[in-house]
């Protein structure tokens, strides 16, 4: 008979239990297959009628899409996923994305009053639904209740630009919005008459919480994957089909190597170890999701480039193409010093290789700059292996 974990009492709050299972949960997987779906629409709208305003646009979906993960796997990391109640959660958390997601196409458009209103309906609702359920446990329901006053407050920038506001106001109600909600959790939702969240209700569990942003970055590789596989042109010559497409592989298991090298594979004893675990919390979600906006934004490029390998390289182009990378590589120094407490050389050096190649990438073809990106990242690399070449692991040894 296979082995079933024990079912915990039906009486006992759904809080995680401090000897339970930290192992992520075939739901919290089932979870984020919606997130496959929304970026490979945020990557792609993201070059449909190419623009700074289309890439500001793509940025607020993300950012959007990214709170509603983030802050439901913080649910899953300070409650009990195997508890009924927390399961429901999820689920309809789940429905919601799914919802958000079908609306990515025309959020600033005609559906943004369903992007909008079910992004509030998801954090207004999981408060309304945690709070009662917490009830016999003040201080808990009293951390429900901060974060449910600020996310009521920021509803209203949503829901007055997605059901009245158009263009640049939706836009700029909605960075509003979302200043607010990021704000909020950067300042641990201080309430008046309830304070802040104290950090001792904002410890994390490292191995869980490190496993799921792992995987939400490998789901953003996805993306690039996907649009490796099925943007593959016939348009073009067999050589420069295949050199879009080598170059596109190449340089998504480049994001993947400089990723996980160290820093990624050691996360979860950085947290450990810190004496004030509550310090990745703080930051993990901005750090992420900059990596993730990197790699979103290197789909979009691989897009461009395998559909139009060869010709001219506007500005726009030039800014999705090496913007993606560098991106990537800002986030990932700002990972390394969670970990580490310092910054290698190899990422302010990718940084600035990719800015001085930039010029030229206005004279050479799409196919071209991407190989320089690529180039670039391949440097980062290969700066990384030897650095660690030949010397005993390092420890983590995350700020103070």
């Amino acid at each position: 008979m296979p082995f079933a974990a024990p079912e915990p009492p039906a009486g006992r709050l759904p809080v995680r239990d401090p000897e339970s299972p930290r192992r992520v949960t075939l739901l919290e997987l089932f979870f984020d297959l919606v997130y496959v779906v929304a970026l490979s629409l945020i990557s792609r709208g993201m070059i449909t009628d190419l623009s700074w305003e289309r890439a500001f646009q793509s940025l607020i979906i993300l950012m959007a899409m990214w709170w509603t993960w983030a802050i439901t796997t913080l649910v899953t990391d300070m409650y009990d996923p195997q508890r009924p109640q927390i399961k429901v959660l999820i689920v309809a958390v789940m429905f919601g994305a799914l919802l958000m997601t079908t609306a990515i196409p025309e959020a600033f458009a005609a559906r943004g009053l369903v992007f909008a209103g079910t992004y509030v309906a998801i954090h207004i609702g999981r408060g309304l639904y945690l709070m009662p359920a917490v009830r016999r446990h003040r201080q808990t329901q009293r951390r429900a209740a901060r974060i449910f006053v600020w996310f009521a407050v920021s509803s209203v920038p949503w829901l007055v630009g997605g059901a009245l506001a158009h263009g640049h106001a939706r836009e700029w109600l909605w960075t509003l919005a979302l200043a607010i909600d990021y704000l909020g959790f950067r300042l641990a939702y201080p309430v008046p008459g309830l304070g802040v969240v104290p950090d001792a209700q904002r410890n994390v569990t490292a191995e869980h919480l490190s496993e799921r942003y792992q995987q939400f970055f490998i789901i953003a590789l996805g993306d690039a994957i996907l649009v490796t596989g099925t943007v593959f042109s016939l348009h073009h010559s067999e050589v420069e089909n295949i050199g879009a497409f080598t170059i596109a592989f190449g340089t998504t298991l480049l994001l993947w190597r400089i990723y996980v090298h160290k820093s990624g594979e050691l996360l979860p004893h950085a947290i450990a170890r810190s004496k004030q675990p509550n310090r990745f919390l703080n930051t993990a979600p901005y750090t992420h999701l900059l990596l993730v906006a990197g790699v979103v934004t290197s789909a979009a490029g691989f897009d461009l480039v395998l559909l139009h390998p060869i010709g001219h390289t506007p500005p726009a182009w030039l800014a999705v193409i090496l913007g993606g990378p560098a991106m990537f590589l800002a986030g990932r120094a700002a990972f390394e010093y969670e970990v580490f407490s310092r910054v290698s050389l190899s990422r302010p050096g990718g940084l600035l290789a990719l800015l001085t190649i930039a010029p030229a990438g206005l004279f050479l073809a799409p196919i071209y700059t991407a190989l320089g990106a690529m180039l670039v990242l391949a440097g980062v690399a290969i700066a990384d292996h030897l650095r660690s070449r030949g010397r005993p692991p390092e420890e983590p040894a995350p700020p103070h």
